[in-house]
């Protein structure tokens, strides 16, 4: 049998791409007929951008985001996932040749109209199973004009993380022993490269971050990255566990709901994790679609 040529796997290749784009102007004339609200297809359709410290790779049957100074699943991915079944194994090969070239850990993030339907079997069959952390998130908005009010905490205060890297390095000290269970104020295994990840965050002008105090001692940390008048997106909000029940998480929520009002943006969208989405629904915010998060296994 003759070994196909570069012309051939180039036009296949091609050809595979022009399936997927299909699928992606059909899905979205798909949502166009379900009359959604702005912020409701902002929550959805939002594909990953380049910003500062952040490379994408967008093609036609699925985005890859870098971020090599953030060495974990999460911030490293592949989402928005759009090929033909025989097309399976070839974006599986290319996204892991990826992130293997960087030698970055990543996740797979499937979305209602991944494509496949069934990827996320084809992905355990290559080792790529659901994430045991955190396999699922809500996605979830908030309008602009929800009403919202910050609890009366005495001493509580909400500070701009990126004012320098004091604050910043505070933040993420709050996330690490919010998330990871890391005693505030312990070495991080991402401390070399935190100044870059701080200039980063200061060179995207749409980011913003919090630092919330009690007292002057650090109690929660969040972001919140603008894109008016489409929407806010509200990531990395966490509280350090002695903090918790006063109101700190609220606040901090609170705080970008009016960050995205000033902005001009439609609302906040969020992804809620099994811990984070009933309190966020508490808030008033309202799920519209949902992720699944696979990694190697």
């Amino acid at each position: 049998m003759k070994a196909p040529t570069a012309a051939a796997s180039s036009n296949a290749s091609a050809a595979a791409d022009a399936r997927a784009g299909s699928m992606r102007t059909s899905l979205r004339h798909n949502d166009a007929m379900r009359g959604l609200s702005q912020l409701e297809e902002f929550a959805m359709t939002h594909r990953p951008r380049p910003e500062p410290g952040v490379d994408v790779i967008d093609t036609p049957r699925y985005i890859v985001r870098i971020v090599a100074s953030f060495p974990i699943p999460g911030p490293n991915s592949a989402s928005f996932i759009r090929c033909g079944t025989e097309d399976v194994d070839e974006v599986i090969d290319g996204v892991e040749a990826v992130f293997a070239e960087r030698n970055l850990p990543y996740n797979w993030i499937l979305d209602p109209d991944t494509q496949p339907s069934d990827l996320e079997e084809r992905l355990q069959a290559r080792g790529i199973v659901a994430d045991p952390m955190d396999s699922e998130a809500a996605v979830m908005i908030l309008p602009a004009d929800a009403e919202l009010r910050a609890p009366e905490l005495k001493g509580l205060v909400i500070e701009d993380s990126l004012c320098d890297l004091e604050s910043f390095t505070a933040a993420e000290r709050v996330a690490a022993e919010a998330f990871a269970g890391l005693p505030f104020g312990e070495p991080m295994p991402m401390d070399g490269t935190r100044e870059q990840r701080f200039l980063d965050a200061r060179a995207y002008h749409n980011r913003k971050g919090i630092l919330a105090t009690v007292d002057g001692e650090p109690a929660g940390s969040a972001s919140v990255t603008l894109f008016p008048p489409d929407g806010a997106i509200i990531n990395a909000g966490a509280v350090r566990p002695r903090f918790r029940g006063l109101g700190v998480y609220r606040a901090m929520v609170a705080a970008r709901l009016g960050m995205a009002r000033e902005a001009g943006a439609a609302g906040l969208v969020v992804w809620g994790g099994h811990m984070s989405a009933p309190i966020l629904a508490g808030l008033g915010f309202e799920k519209v679609s949902w992720r699944r998060f696979c990694v190697k296994g």
